[in-house]
């Protein structure tokens, strides 16, 4: 269970390394984000960590704006459609989870159920879907709108979608297909269940035509900071990306979501919410400011303008050395938390892009294995995480000094796994397979 065990849980943002400038550094690969040996090298790297999955952030669309920055920090424009990659990556993976986004706004839910059936069954159980909404005008440009639609409506569109999806994923029993090759008989057609569902947003017939998963069904990721969003995971996801850079906004965050769950009938146990964290480690503290130094060396301020542009809103007429001023724009999903992070430190607009880019506003830690599962502890005792996405500032570096130097740390402690538990990722998350609710009605 979530907090039962003890034990940390990880996961990797493994899309693209989290640093705006690391793809200048010399041991970067050109062109990592399109190249599958090394993302094949990273899953590995991670899979050899005993990480719990591996995440794959996505958008339908080129969200930045064509301006000077943007030839600047371009290394994250174009990249993998995560499913197919997903599937590449089933083939060479045996034990880590894999997860990947997909946005209920510009999908339909049969086609989400199917996609990740399918990946469930290829992987042998370890698939995720990572359950967002789309708010990007690039991303509405593609599919025929203007402007993406209004936030409530999207979330109302949402919390439909995942019903439906999971309708979708119950739409066979365990036992449906006995290939019975002497009695001649493939399925048992009372073992089939046709959704039929009409709502609001979407009417689907059913049933899918994939069996029912060897999990039971996909786990359901979210990542959504709102008050709808909270519902929607309180309802329905197992775990959550969070975005926290202090511990006392994450206990907020943690009790808000994990008090919402006792009305949808779920235990807080059944929910693992886990922050992003950036970690630069070193054998010395020395030795991982280095790094991260050598890291800042090559952010050029248009760069860091442009990340606080996305996050926040323009500074390019202000100081750099100035204070951070408030904006007279509409709030941003993280603009308040750096706002507060600005003020907390007392920060100049040059300091808070520098800070913020290590982890694009989710919490970063620099310094020794110790320091860094010392701030992961504190976090997991606080009730502000039970685990971590880790957010490695460059790859493949990153990652090969956390599983080299941080998770040994972690092992000496007792406080992560030295073996993985089962084959699939709920028996990795200690997550029981959900029974199939008609089997249970049948009972």
């Amino acid at each position: 269970m979530a907090a039962a065990d003890g034990k940390i849980r990880l996961g990797l943002s493994m899309r693209n390394p989290y640093h705006l400038a690391a793809w200048r550094l010399p041991s970067a690969p050109a062109r990592g984000d399109m190249d599958l040996d090394s993302i094949i090298h990273v899953a590995r790297t991670a899979e050899r960590g005993l990480f719990d999955m591996a995440f794959l952030a996505d958008g339908a669309g080129v969200r930045a704006k064509a301006h000077e920055a943007l030839a600047m920090t371009a290394h994250d424009i174009v990249n993998f459609e995560p499913l197919t990659l997903l599937g590449a990556l089933a083939m060479v993976t045996s034990h880590i989870g894999l997860v990947a986004t997909a946005s209920t706004t510009y999908n339909e839910p049969y086609h989400i159920a199917r996609k990740f059936a399918s990946l469930d069954h290829i992987s042998g159980g370890r698939a995720g879907w990572n359950l967002v909404t789309s708010w990007s005008e690039a991303e509405a440009l593609n599919f025929g709108l203007d402007k993406p639609p209004e936030k409530l409506d999207r979330y109302d569109r949402a919390a439909e979608f995942v019903q439906v999806v999971r309708g979708l994923w119950e739409s066979w029993d365990d036992d449906a297909f006995p290939i019975d090759k002497q009695a001649g008989i493939y399925f048992r057609p009372e073992k089939m269940h046709v959704l039929d569902h009409r709502g609001k947003h979407f009417a689907v017939k059913g049933p899918l035509n994939i069996p029912r998963s060897p999990q039971g069904r996909p786990v359901i990721i979210q990542a959504g900071a709102t008050d709808q969003g909270r519902e929607i995971a309180a309802a329905h996801a197992n775990v959550i990306y969070a975005a926290s850079d202090n511990l006392p906004h994450a206990q907020a965050y943690y009790k808000s979501v994990k008090d919402r769950m006792p009305r949808y009938g779920r235990h807080p146990d059944e929910l693992f919410i886990m922050p992003g964290l950036s970690v630069i480690v070193g054998g010395t503290e020395a030795e991982a400011q280095r790094k991260a130094s050598d890291l800042l060396e090559l952010l050029h301020p248009k760069v860091g303008l442009n990340q606080l542009n996305d996050l926040i809103g323009d500074f390019s007429g202000y100081d750099l050395d100035g204070p951070v001023p408030r904006l007279d724009e509409a709030p941003r999903v993280r603009s308040e938390l750096l706002y507060d992070l600005a003020a907390r430190e007392n920060l100049t607009i040059r300091q808070l892009y520098q800070r913020i880019s290590f982890s694009r506003g989710h919490n970063a830690v620099i310094g020794t294995p110790e320091q860094v599962v010392d701030l992961m502890q504190e976090w997991i005792a606080g009730k502000g995480a039970d685990g971590f996405n880790i957010l490695p500032p460059y790859l493949p570096g990153a990652i090969e000094d956390f599983v080299e130097m941080v998770v040994p740390e972690m092992q000496r402690r007792g406080v992560y796994r030295t073996c993985y538990e089962g084959t699939t990722l709920r028996e990795n998350l200690g997550l029981a397979i959900p029974p199939s609710p008609f089997a249970q009605a049948a009972e």
